[in-house]
């Protein structure tokens, strides 16, 4: 049965700046003279500007967020959910009070380069089957670490996980309605568990998590360049 109700974006934006050397938490770094959660939350309404977007942080960034989007006149509509112990607990309290019938996407704040094609490949494929996590291969070899112990591993069988993650309302909201484990590291293992197929699509290697300092300037230069 394919879904086609409303579109809905949450965007967890819990990220500190510890991994950058920088008390500014990473979201809220200038990339290209922006902050990288303004590209992130653009990148979602240039693809549909009807978009219903929750941006999820912690409570003390709330009040410097709104200042960022004063100084910058951002003026992209959002609404601003205050986020848990766990990225799990952060989306949890975004879903609240979504509608049912409808497509949600789950996006890491600091992916602000997805493209609309990936956004749009992942809403459709969510549409008709459900779900839609987008992947990418790996590109080096791996080895599997089990304490002083190492073997190497076949790198086909295993696939980076990117972001955004889109699930039909009714399924994302049954997910959580499961005990909080440890395990649950994004959206995906949370309704693996619950007992439903998850679905990939190619996802895109200009797709990066801004992480380190490293990865800004690796996005600032996908900007310039490509």
């Amino acid at each position: 049965m394919q879904i086609s109700g409303k579109q809905i974006t949450i965007i967890v934006a819990g990220g500190s700046g510890k991994r950058m050397n920088t008390d500014i938490p990473k979201q809220f770094l200038l990339l290209k003279n922006d902050p990288v959660l303004m590209r992130t939350i653009r990148a979602f309404h240039q693809y549909n500007p009807d978009m219903e977007i929750i941006i999820v942080l912690p409570a003390d960034q709330v009040k410097y967020w709104q200042t960022l989007c004063k100084k910058h006149r951002f003026n992209i509509s959002h609404s601003i959910v205050e986020g848990g112990n766990t990225r799990h607990h952060s989306v949890k309290n975004a879903i609240m009070n979504i509608p049912s019938g409808s497509l949600v996407a789950v996006h890491d704040g600091v992916r602000p380069l997805v493209s609309k094609a990936l956004i749009q490949t992942c809403f459709d494929t969510a549409a008709i089957l459900g779900n839609a996590v987008p992947v990418i291969e790996l590109s080096e070899s791996i080895r599997l670490v089990d304490g002083d112990k190492n073997t190497k591993a076949d790198r086909h069988q295993f696939r980076l996980v990117q972001t955004p993650q889109i699930f039909q309302s009714e399924l994302l909201i049954y997910g959580f309605r499961q005990s909080y484990r440890p395990i649950f590291t994004d959206e995906a293992t949370l309704i693996e568990s619950a007992g439903h197929k998850i679905h990939l699509v190619n996802g895109q290697p200009e797709n990066i998590k801004i992480t380190t300092p490293l990865d800004l300037c690796i996005a600032a230069t996908i900007l310039e360049n490509c």
